[in-house]
């Protein structure tokens, strides 16, 4: 007999979970929605329109930083002193809607320490105003918030949501400069290119729930495993087969992959820089966190699903197989195209838009060898997630720098344009040189972070060819980096040409960049580490490494 079910009871075990297990590691973003609740009151209380939302705003970030730096610690704590496995230590969160696991606590670490970083760089570049700072800082944490639920996510339904929680509130920011039409014109092709991604993603989505009768990620894996070891029907194949692609549009919208990178160069140059740099490092990082965990959720056999399918080993293979080339496809395209468009920009805002374009594709390389390797090389898998931790943790120092660094030159030269930076060696020779170090970084040369951070991730290809994991596809990927690293050179260095060989523009009239101030300051704090990890990245690295046991 089916035993009666207790409404009082399941409600009871619900608020225990709840109180106990999901909101204790939930604190980040509670910091965040009770910062956002006391913006949005300082906007409708007359009262509290005299405090500095800029301050609130940095507050709330530094507690969610503190909370999440915390949970680091004790996860890194308990997997450090061997006690745990992997899965010992992953709980999920408000009924399976979440997970929480190293992963989760490092990337939610990257995003909260980039939020700190973010909120002192907006202050003293002066963007957001007074009047609409409240709204501006309401936005970013809304958005910051979506993005650590894209980090967690554990439910397909939940994927979602977190997509759409972190891109509406983006496409508000990318219109915030007001009086410039290119500011409202790249919000609604933002907006217009976001609407038509989420109805496919959701489509796909549905597609994949109707299959596979799950929307829990871990189920899915589970449920493909036995789809495909009971040689399931081509339709049933082909459906899934087309809803997983639907699926990766929405996620290669949020890495502005090729060919769903159109409304990136356009946001970029409209919207404010320092709206920019929110789109190019947090944005990215959430979504290459959650390209992870779907990625690994179709691809890997769990539990007794790999048991028992010797018949049939092939057809789950053939599963791995698909988002290995699908991945692998994506990171190839949208790294050479980005890097290509990237050469002929005279704007530097556009000239970075096509920097981080290439940059999700040289991440999703690693993600296709994490991939390949997975029921075949464990140690490999869990290092190739490694480099992609490593890389985005390295990737907000240099990105962060290089928007900040366009931000504060924007105020002091009044254009943005590349030729306005002719000279500068001359009079400003600090910001030229932390324009040179995020520059050189991002090429991907030593001694700086940004070569420690490619390395790694070219190991992982290597590592996957010496283990036979889609051998071909990987050295095709590691050739197609390499070149690509090569023709970096030429519109990176490009930059610095101008702004060292170039002769001063006789119009110009502003003062040298005071690089001895609150700017130079930041402008500092932010390339330091670019440095710093590119010699001393071992403790960076452990981190990482952490990251990931997710792969194991």
């Amino acid at each position: 007999m089916t035993p009666e079910l207790n409404v009082g009871t399941l409600l009871n075990e619900l608020f225990i979970d709840t109180v106990r297990v999901s909101l204790p590691l939930f604190r980040p973003e509670l910091c965040l929605v009770a910062t956002i609740v006391l913006l949005l009151l300082c906007r409708m209380l007359p009262l509290l329109r005299y405090l500095d939302s800029g301050g609130i705003a940095l507050g709330g970030v530094c507690f969610a930083a503190w909370y999440a730096y915390v949970d680091f610690l004790s996860i890194g704590s308990q997997m450090g002193d061997s006690l745990l496995s992997a899965t010992e230590v992953r709980n999920e969160l408000f009924g399976g809607l979440l997970v929480f696991d190293s992963f989760t606590a490092f990337l939610r670490l990257v995003l909260a320490g980039f939020l700190v970083l973010y909120v002192v760089l907006t202050k003293v570049s002066g963007i957001p105003d007074r009047e609409d700072g409240a709204d501006f800082y309401s936005l970013v944490l809304g958005s910051s918030l979506g993005m650590c639920l894209m980090v967690s996510a554990n439910n397909l339904l939940m994927v979602f949501m977190a997509v759409e929680m972190a891109s509406v509130p983006s496409y508000v920011l990318a219109g915030m400069l007001k009086g410039r039409p290119a500011s409202s014109e790249a919000a609604l092709k933002y907006a217009v290119y976001g609407a038509g991604t989420a109805g496919v993603m959701l489509y796909g989505i549905s597609l994949i729930s109707g299959v596979l009768g799950t929307l829990v990620l871990p189920d899915v894996s589970f449920e493909i495993s036995r789809v495909l070891a009971a040689g399931g029907t081509s339709g049933s194949t082909m459906v899934l087969c087309l809803g997983g692609l639907m699926l990766s549009v929405g996620l290669a919208f949020k890495l502005s992959a090729v060919p769903f990178h159109f409304w990136c160069p356009d946001v970029f140059e409209g919207a404010a820089a320092e709206v920019g740099a929110f789109l190019s490092v947090a944005s990215k990082a959430a979504a290459v966190a959650l390209l992870v965990r779907v990625a690994f959720a179709f691809s890997a056999p769990v539990g007794d699903a790999a048991v028992g399918m010797s018949a049939n080993a092939v057809a789950s293979v053939d599963a791995r197989h698909f988002v290995v080339y699908v991945i692998g496809l994506f990171a190839a395209v949208t790294c050479t195209f980005g890097n290509l468009a990237a050469y002929g920009q005279t704007n530097m805002k556009r000239l970075l838009a096509y920097s981080t374009i290439a940059h999700a594709g040289y991440i999703m390389m690693a993600v296709a060898a994490a991939v390949a390797m997975v029921g075949i090389s464990v140690e490999g898998a869990r290092d190739a997630v490694s480099a992609v931790a490593f890389y985005l943790a390295t990737y907000l120092f240099m990105n962060l720098g290089a928007f900040g660094i366009v931000a504060l030159l924007r105020n002091h030269l009044k254009s943005e344009e590349i030729s306005s930076y002719a000279g500068l060696i001359h009079g400003s020779p600090g910001i030229v040189v932390a324009m040179a170090v995020v520059l050189v970084s991002l090429i991907g040369l030593p001694p700086l972070a940004g070569f420690v951070a490619k390395f790694l991730v070219f190991s992982s290809l290597v590592d996957a060819i010496t283990v036979g994991a889609e051998s071909p596809l990987m050295l095709s990927l590691l050739i197609i980096g390499g070149f690509n690293t090569v023709i970096s050179l030429f519109y990176y260095l490009r930059v610095l040409k101008v702004m060292t060989f170039d002769p001063v523009p006789e119009d110009r009239v502003s003062d040298p960049f005071p690089f001895v101030s609150i700017s130079g300051a930041m402008i500092t704090g932010l390339v330091l580490p670019v440095v710093v990890f590119g010699v001393f990245w071992s403790g960076l690295y452990a981190a990482a490494h952490l990251a990931g046991v997710i792969a194991s």
